[in-house]
């Protein structure tokens, strides 16, 4: 009995192999590559420099930062974003659409933002952007990537981090050592950011360039019409 590549003739077997390998390529390209990109031999300012460069020019990026009892896990474009801020076991949902601003918890969580109206439950509370600053902040991409990568830094070892190889580069402070790897293949995308000492945190990034659907809530109240006891 002949096997399955056996009943393919040379010429089309052939086409096969080559539309396999250029599957392959893709799917590697759009992981951000798997070639050398001689990062690592750079100096840890060009490096800083180079990964800055790199995030700045995606599309997206899925950011998750946890620090003492603050978790943030948000999917962040240049236009928006969406995810979740958790304090102390209490969650907050945000989403930005543009400058509108969109947040959803509970009572208890809306009482420690000041808010003293009653919202009502699975709705979103719609807010401009400007009105709430602080929590904006945490859905700007450009934002929280000009605030995490920060110098000046120490070029340090080559390792892997989560399967990649990346390079580190380490700032060290008195009361802690923070280091930030970047992706030594393909772009130079920063990769994570670990806090070490008296101060601890860290911050994974993931899923550059992957597509993030911004949709505004259907049921969402503007904050101006709720009614104030």
């Amino acid at each position: 009995m002949k096997t399955g590549i056996q009943r393919i003739r040379p010429r089309r077997y052939r086409a096969l192999l080559v539309a396999l390998a250029v599957a392959l390529t893709t799917a590697f390209t759009a992981c951000g590559g798997s070639s050398n990109s001689g990062v690592a031999s750079k100096s840890a300012a060009e490096i800083l420099s180079a990964s800055k460069a790199a995030a700045a020019s995606a599309t997206s990026v899925h950011l998750t930062t946890t620090t003492g009892e603050v978790v943030l896990d948000v999917n962040l474009t240049p236009n928006g974003g969406t995810g979740r801020l958790t304090l102390s076991g209490s969650t907050l949902e945000l989403m930005r659409v543009g400058s509108t601003l969109y947040l959803k918890a509970a009572p208890k969580v809306y009482r420690n933002l000041g808010i003293t109206a009653t919202v009502p439950a699975q709705a979103w509370l719609k807010v401009t952007a400007n009105q709430s600053p602080q929590l904006a902040a945490f859905t700007e991409m450009s934002g929280e990537l000009n605030r995490l990568l920060v110098g000046p830094l120490t070029k340090g070892a080559t390792t892997t981090v989560n399967g990649q190889k990346v390079v580190e580069l380490t700032e060290k402070k008195p009361l802690y050592t923070r280091s930030l790897f970047v992706a030594t293949s393909g772009k130079p995308y920063p990769v994570e950011i670990l806090i070490k000492g008296q101060v601890t945190g860290k911050t994974t990034f993931s899923e550059w360039n992957k597509p993030v659907t911004l949709t505004r809530p259907a049921n969402s109240i503007d904050i101006t019409q709720l009614k104030h006891p």
